[in-house]
């Protein structure tokens, strides 16, 4: 065996690193709200976004290994400009994103002391501040988890507990209990036309982002074109599954009206030991997922902001940003990303619940992220386009339109996705549609405005150099 091969990933490794990088538990109390119709939305979901990000992220990271990454794919197709508005989206999401999984956490731990504290605003307000600062300042030393521990907190966090729901729903439905979903043909197949049923994409399509940054390591497998379609097709079956039977379980034994976006996947946990005589298990499911949700926390404080500092770097930020200790760390960085999430917390007090407040958060991440696969997915038609010959590792199959195709397959969704994110579910107490649509609006322009102020900082800096 060579040296080479002796490094190549195999199809199991691959499907558990794209796997991970999609699958969270926290996902499902939101997807869980829509019933039985998920099922449909999520398949739907899959062929108009999950797959068109996997075929094309992997394309692109086969095709330029040395400079993989939103930002230089976007830069090399759309110009310097772009590239940073996409790394800036993909980066300012994430700072959406830590206090929806740190809520989750909270809310998780609640069940430790009191499980009412999962509704209070300012306990999660709290918990997430304190939590992220710390996690921050130990970032400082640059704490990377090994992979063995990673492996560990994505099966305590999601795997075990994910199998646990769907075990527990079973005998939940077999001991006669009651069942809050019914699997008739008229809720399986949704109405089209409800507004309402269409609105679900935005909590499905939050638990699949994220696939582009899985998928750089296409060029690391042996026969990629033969072994990625396949590692890609078995991974898109776990996501469903692991996805869809975790949502309806959440659904089958918690009320709709009664559903809590942060702590749904413990209220299952509850009711069923409750039931079944069985509450000292509660605190070891609560360690463990906490255990495994901090340790997915733990490597994304410092992995989004190092494609921020390419754009820094190339002079869209000030040089102090990208400026690292001892440790490799870009410590200002850090610092700004824990005032920005400690500024976003308070989106908290925003709305008149919790779950409001969740939902929000959750909508405007994805609404970023979905902004940045749109400039994902031009850029690959662009370069496909541009560079017909150049040499790759992996090709989309399909033959010349491929690219285009499943491009425009791509858009198509992020299209119906972003369109319905304006919209809030109608179970979700979120003080009103209009009160809605200001604060989600104002907040989607807030997060982007500073694109314009890094365009500013470059042109003034390109002139005085």
């Amino acid at each position: 065996m060579t040296k080479t091969t002796l490094h190549k990933i195999s199809v199991f490794a691959l499907v558990m690193l794209i796997t991970g990088a999609i699958d969270s538990i926290r996902n499902l109390p939101a997807t869980a709200l829509f019933g039985t119709t998920l099922i449909f939305f999520f398949i739907f979901s899959a062929i108009i976004f999950l797959i068109p990000a996997a075929l094309v992220s992997a394309e692109l990271s086969a095709a330029w290994p040395e400079e993989s990454g939103i930002y230089h794919w976007t830069r090399l197709a759309l110009g310097e400009k772009m590239g940073f508005l996409a790394v800036w989206l993909q980066w300012v999401n994430t700072m959406v994103w830590y206090p929806t999984i740190l809520s989750f956490i909270a809310a998780t731990a609640a069940y430790l002391i009191d499980p009412a504290l999962a509704e209070n605003k300012m306990y999660l307000i709290g918990v997430i501040l304190v939590t992220f600062w710390v996690l921050t300042l130990i970032n400082f030393r640059g704490l990377h988890l090994s992979t063995q521990f990673a492996g560990f907190c994505a099966i305590a966090g999601m795997l075990i507990p994910v199998v646990l729901i769907m075990g527990a729903t079973f005998v939940w439905v077999l001991s006669g209990h009651p069942v809050q979903i019914h699997f008739t043909t008229h809720n399986l197949l949704p109405s089209l036309g409800s507004g309402q049923n269409w609105i679900s994409l935005t909590a499905i399509m939050t638990a699949y982002l994220g696939m582009e940054l899985a998928t750089v390591h296409v060029r690391e497998i042996e026969n990629p074109q033969h072994v990625f379609p396949k590692a890609m097709l078995y991974s898109v079956v776990i996501i469903l599954f692991t996805m869809i039977l975790g949502s309806l379980a959440i659904a089958a034994i918690i009320p709709n009206a009664e559903i809590s976006l942060v702590s749904g996947v413990m209220q299952v946990f509850t009711r069923f030991f409750d039931a079944f005589h069985l509450a000292w298990i509660l605190p070891i499911i609560v360690v463990m997922i906490i255990i495994g949700s901090l340790g997915g926390v733990i490597n994304w404080i410092i992995s989004p902001a190092k494609g921020l500092m390419q754009a820094a770097e190339r002079g869209f930020l000030p040089p102090l940003f990208a400026k690292q200790n001892r440790h490799k760390v870009a410590t200002l960085m850090l610092l700004t990303q824990a005032v920005l999430v400690s500024l976003i917390c308070l989106a908290f007090l925003l709305m008149p619940s919790v779950n409001g407040s969740y939902w929000l958060l959750t909508d405007l991440s994805t609404q970023l992220y979905m902004f940045m696969y749109v400039l994902m997915f031009i850029s690959a038609v662009v370069l496909r386009h541009r560079y017909p010959n150049k040499p790759k590792a992996f090709t989309i199959p399909g033959g010349k339109y491929s690219m285009l195709l499943t491009g425009l397959l791509g858009l198509i969704g992020c299209a119906i996705t972003i369109t319905v994110g304006f919209f809030p579910p109608d179970s979700i107490n979120v003080g009103g549609a209009w009160h809605y649509e200001i604060v989600f609006s104002s907040g989607l322009i807030v997060m982007v405005l500073p694109v314009l102020g890094g365009y500013l900082y470059h042109h003034y800096r390109g002139r005085h150099l």
